[in-house]
């Protein structure tokens, strides 16, 4: 039985003596420590770290108003008491004088902040957005001659949510639908977008498949595009609990960091040819013929055939259209049959997606692949060889894969691979997208982006003027969801008649992009009138920072809610190149709460869910972002309460009621959902109806308040069945407290564990039902591998297995026309295929009339998207964050202690290059781009060598992003050198790979 440290600690200090006697301490010593215990009397609360998605405990203690001592909870199933650099210092913002604590306001052409009241600051904003709405409101709009009612405000926009939490994401968007707001964006465009459509075509879901913790079941873990010992700390943790174990880690990376250091293999990779290196690796897999056969058979579409239609020539796939850099998708289909189904044959069928595979990659043989990546072949081969040999092995990655123009094709390449060998559903595999913010994977699961609604529904969308409309993109099993959705928000005025209110919603245009880079660029074009951000900075984290700054500069109104002054809310300061006198924006910063001041729920990376205890009062005037917006909707309604316009008539409907006293509970709860005709809240996903008599905020989420208690309260750190690291009664995971995806998927076609030393899930004969150390991943519990539904380990696809071939699908309805689920397809291709970046320092070897991403669009704006040749800038850039601070460093640089372990940006360079330039370590060199120029400082080292591409000598250099103009610790922006190029599907940039010149400082 495990003892927690923090009983263990309170119980020798309410009886020192008798509780240590026995161990032969001398008494009366141990009274008077006891005494002289800083922490006695002390108010002793649980929070959860406020930086990477690890999701670390913590606990503060508070005396007189004032915290004294934060420290990592040695109770959390995660980080086991400890904390990295950036948690441990955190004490220190509850009492920092660096603090904005009271609404300001800056006027047109100001130098100056003013204190204003929190009741002028509300009013000021709620009346603007009420004059933009009513002035820029869009009722109608025409294509191919047919008009579509879209009820939208395209001169509005909010940003922000990976810093708040879910009860807070829920309302941002509620709100922002209520208001007709199309542009709702967060931090994960610009860092996990790719993440959720890559992951959706091959799973059904777009989240971590598996759990911190089951990191330590793998017996190989490869870490590409990732420096998790810095950047995810406690992961560390458990990789090396896999490698006690005799795990071999494999780590793939532009330069030798700590991960390396941990690494039994390093290959050094060129940025943005990730899909060339793990291609090889597909191909070597194939040419072996090492994949799991009856896994592919049982768990995945290998055996399906692929319509006739379908083809791939020159860097194209079939349905290309050049005028449009886009695919007729319905060329990538399946071969059906009467039913409707997929025809299913054998792997060995020509027309098979088995077939079509080792066709598409048989290009991508070992010494092609080191041509293009740097890595030699024997090394590709050597990694393949270790991954088939040791298995089960997992995935782990972060930006370094996603911040490409392939971003999404990039994450698939994983899924195939892991695909091929077995590697989906079981303890110790899968693939786990580290997320990089306290709250990414809440926000994007409560659609603080434009794309998604609440529980990743498609954003209607000017085509789908109904709800009929809409089912027929996203499928039945969708529009349940969407109902429930609808009840949430609408309580009893959404009902069959009134088709649940759906006619009221903003409708985006479905060929337009809404995305935080449009955001400015459409401020540029001085149609954007309205900006609100909360816990994000763009002036510091978004690519080509000079579109950033212009476009605030046009804006009418910026509203930021943020504990400390940021850059962007500073956009206007005096400052090299900018005059305030010349611009009228006006800006309002709202002093918002810490995250030690908070109370609600996030979720960390493997979707677990945790309550966040607020155990001190806020500083100041300052307030919680639940409180902000709901005193803020409050505030427009009442403004609109006299309107009879049609297009107000949403804020007399919807249902806005929340306690000022406990609001995250009663959010939470209406997240949660209900059962109407009991008054009951729901256990379960199961209990949700699709005929409007139930409701449920974020269908994901349904369950999280079952039998009316707050699961996300629990804290039985003790009972781990299996020894796997579930934890099935720690807080709650989503969906329905399931810990590894697609579990179903660890058993043969029998519902027998393929591994019965390392089982997970099982059907049990006797019982007639699923069961097992984690909750089943299945439709139905009592559904046995004699049934359809008992086949279907990936139930959340079209198919009802993993998708290697992202076909494009819908599954027809049982009885009829609608889908019954619609599988998604990537617009750029349903293998994933190697381009070179927008910026690169080669040609494609593979295919010379097709080099980048032919989806691809790019420049946009004339004039601040120039695109860098490699005569003008020779070396590739590099970004991502040191160790030591996080993101934009609004929070990490005012903390003293923290800058005084890194307090500038710099840039990492080989020794070559040094030596080439006459730099030495600590000179200061002039870094330039297309876009832009920093002067900053050279490390040169050792932990990055140049590399041999197609026969010429190829350097990379590296640059951390994390810094500003504001905080304690000032330095260049490195983000004015990157470029906002982004995948075609999710609009992510290319900041992991541009082109740049450095050269020694007045040179």
């Amino acid at each position: 039985m495990k003892v927690s440290r923090r009983t263990l600690l309170k119980t020798t200090a309410a009886g020192a003596g008798l509780s240590l006697a026995g161990f032969g301490f001398n008494i009366p010593s141990v009274k008077a420590a006891v005494k002289g215990f800083k922490l006695d009397d002390a108010q002793e609360y649980t929070s959860i770290c406020t930086f990477c998605a690890c999701g670390c405990g913590m606990v503060g203690y508070v005396k007189n108003g004032k915290m004294i001592n934060l420290e990592g909870d040695s109770d959390h199933i995660v980080n086991e008491g400890g904390l990295c650099s950036k948690g441990a210092s955190m004490s220190v913002i509850p009492n920092s004088e660096n603090r904005n604590l009271t609404p300001k306001y800056r006027a047109p052409k100001s130098d100056k902040w003013v204190d204003i009241s929190w009741d002028e600051a509300l009013d000021k904003i709620a009346s603007k957005i009420k004059q933009v709405r009513d002035d820029n409101w869009i009722s109608q709009e025409t294509e191919n001659g047919k008009t579509y009612n879209v009820n939208r405000c395209d001169a509005l926009s909010f940003v922000g949510g990976a810093q708040v939490h879910n009860e807070e994401c829920y309302l941002i968007a509620k709100m922002t639908k209520m208001l007709g707001v199309a542009f709702l964006e967060h931090q994960a465009r610009l860092c996990h977008s790719s993440t959720v459509p890559a992951l959706s075509t091959a799973f059904g879901r777009g989240a971590m498949t598996n759990t911190w913790q089951d990191l330590k079941n793998a017996k190989v873990i490869l870490i590409e595009g990732s420096n998790a010992a810095e950047n995810h700390p406690m992961s560390a943790k458990w990789i090396m609990r896999a490698k006690d174990k005799g795990a071999v880690v494999i780590h793939v990376d532009p330069r030798y960091t700590r991960t390396s250091k941990l690494a039994d293999i390093h290959a050094q990779i060129r940025p943005g040819t990730d899909i060339a290196f793990l291609g090889a690796i597909i191909n070597y897999i194939l040419e072996t013929e090492s994949y799991d056969k009856d896994y592919l058979l049982t768990h995945t579409n290998a055996a399906m055939l692929v319509s006739k239609d379908y083809d791939f020539n020159d860097g194209l796939f079939s349905g290309y259209n050049e005028a449009t850099h886009s695919y007729d998708k319905k060329k990538w289909a399946y071969q059906l049959d009467a039913n409707g189904k997929p025809v299913v044959d054998s792997l060995t069928h020509p027309d098979s997606v088995m077939m079509k595979m080792r066709e598409f990659y048989k290009r991508y043989d070992l010494q092609t692949a080191s041509n293009i990546t740097g890595i030699p072949a024997e090394d590709i081969k050597k990694i393949a060889e270790v991954m088939i040999n040791n298995r089960p092995g997992t995935v782990m990655y972060a930006l370094g894969m996603t911040q490409h123009t392939v971003g999404v094709q990039n994450i698939r390449s994983f899924t195939v691979m892991q695909f091929l060998l077995g590697n989906v559903g079981k303890p110790g595999t899968g693939i786990n997208a580290l997320r990089g913010e306290p709250n990414v994977q809440g926000s994007t699961d409560f659609a603080v982006l434009f794309n998604y609604y609440p529980g990743y529904l498609n954003t209607p969308n000017h085509r789908q003027q109904t709800l009929y409309d809409w089912t027929q993109s996203s499928g039945t099993f969708r529009r349940k969801f969407m109902v429930n959705l609808m009840k949430s928000w609408f309580g009893e005025n959404a009902n069959a008649e009134n088709d649940f209110c759906y006619p009221l919603l903003p409708k985006i245009n479905a060929g337009q992009n809404y995305s935080i880079y449009r955001i400015f660029e459409t401020a540029l074009e001085k149609k954007m009138k309205f900006l609100y951000i909360t816990g994000q900075n763009p002036l510091v984290t978004s690519p080509n920072l000079n579109i950033v700054q212009a476009g605030l500069e046009n804006l009418e109104m910026l509203v930021c809610a943020d504990p400390f002054e940021t850059e962007t809310s500073c956009f206007w300061q005096k400052r090299e190149g900018v005059d305030p006198s010349t611009i009228d924006t006006e800006v309002i910063l709202l002093p918002a709460a810490s995250f030690l001041e908070k109370e609600g729920t996030l979720i960390n990376s493997s979707r677990l869910v945790q309550w966040r205890y607020a155990g001190l009062k806020p500083l100041g005037d300052a307030k919680q972002d639940i409180e902000i917006i709901d005193l803020l909707f409050q505030k427009i309604r009442e403004k609109y309460a006299d309107s009879t316009e049609e297009k107000d008539k949403i804020f007399k409907l919807v249902k806005w009621d929340y306690p000022a006293d406990n609001r995250s509970d009663s959010v939470l709860k209406e997240i949660n959902g209900y059962n109407h005709k009991t008054g009951e809240l729901l256990k379960s996903i199961g209990e949700i109806q699709a005929d409007g008599s139930t409701s449920t905020g974020c269908w994901v989420y349904a369950g999280i308040y079952a039998n009316g208690e707050n699961q996300t309260l629990r804290k039985d750190f003790q009972t781990d069945p299996g020894n796997l690291g579930i934890f099935p009664r720690y807080a709650w995971t989503w969906p329905g407290n399931i810990h590894i995806l697609y579990n179903r998927a660890s058993c043969d076609k029998n519902g027998r564990p393929y591994d019965e030393n390392n089982k997970l899930v099982w059907w049990d004969e006797n019982a007639g039902r699923w069961t097992g150390y984690d909750v089943p991943d299945v439709p139905s519990a009592v559904d046995g591998p004699d049934t359809a539904n008992g086949q279907k380990p990936f139930r959340m696809s079209g198919e009802g297995v993993g998708r290697i071939f992202g076909a494009v699908y819908a599954d027809p309805e049982a009885q009829g026309s609608l889908p019954r689920d619609v599988s998604y397809t990537p617009g750029d291709g349903p293998f994933p295929e190697f381009y070179e970046p927008v910026e690169s320092p080669t040609k494609n070897i593979l295919h010379e009339n097709v080099a980048s991403n032919p989806c691809l669009i790019y420049p946009r704006v004339k004039g601040f998207q120039e695109i860098g040749d490699k005569k003008d800038f020779p070396y590739v850039l590099c970004t991502s964050a040191v160790s030591e601070h996080w993101c934009s460093g609004a929070y990490t640089r005012n903390v003293p202690w923290l800058n005084e372990l890194v307090k500038e940006t710099f840039i990492e360079m080989p020794v070559s290059l040094a030596e080439k330039l006459g730099v030495k370590n600590g000179e200061k060199v002039k870094v330039n781009s297309a876009r832009g120029e920093v002067v900053v400082k050279a490390m040169v080292t050792n932990r990055i060598h140049t590399l041999n591409i197609n026969g010429e000598e190829c350097t990379v250099v590296w640059m951390p992003y994390n810094w500003g103009f504001k905080g304690l610790s000032s330095a260049a922006s490195t983000n004015l050198l990157t470029i906002d190029a982004g995948d075609p599907n999710t609009w992510i940039q290319e900041t992991k790979a541009c082109l740049v010149n450095v050269v020694k400082a007045g040179a």
